[in-house]
C-alpha cells in the first residue's frame, strides 16, 4: 500500500567496489610524492651532512648557535662545539641544522 516495492541490486557489485577505491589510492599516490617522498630525501641529505662533519667546520645548532668543531670521533654521537674563545661545549649530531663552511681533514692522533 504505502511501502514502494524494494528491488534488488544488481550482483555486479565488484566492479562499483574498485572504482570508489580509485580516488583513495590516488589520494596516497599523490601523498607519497608530494610530501613523504620529499621528506625522506631531505632526512637523507641531512643525515649524509651530520656523517660529513669534520674539524674547522662552522655548524649551525638547531638553536640557532654558531659555531666551530674543534674535535669528532667517529660513531661518537656527541661532537665538541667552540661557541666562543676558549668556551667548548658538547653537542650532539642530531642538533646540528646546517653546516656551513667545511673545514680541514682531522689528523689522526695515534
Amino acid at each position: 500500500m504505502f511501502i514502494t516495492p524494494a528491488y534488488a541490486q544488481s550482483a555486479g557489485g565488484g566492479a562499483d567496489a574498485f572504482i570508489q577505491l580509485v580516488p583513495i589510492l590516488l589520494m596516497f599516490v599523490i601523498f607519497y610524492f608530494l610530501l613523504i617522498r620529499p621528506q625522506q630525501a631531505r632526512a637523507k641529505r641531512h643525515q649524509e651532512m651530520i656523517n660529513a662533519i669534520r674539524r674547522n667546520d662552522t655548524v649551525v645548532m638547531g638553536g640557532g648557535i654558531v659555531g666551530r668543531v674543534n674535535r669528532v670521533r667517529d660513531g661518537d654521537p656527541e661532537i665538541d662545539v667552540e661557541i666562543a674563545p676558549n668556551t667548548v661545549v658538547k653537542v650532539l649530531r642530531g642538533s646540528i641544522a646546517e653546516v656551513r663552511v667545511k673545514g680541514e681533514p682531522a689528523k689522526d692522533a695515534s
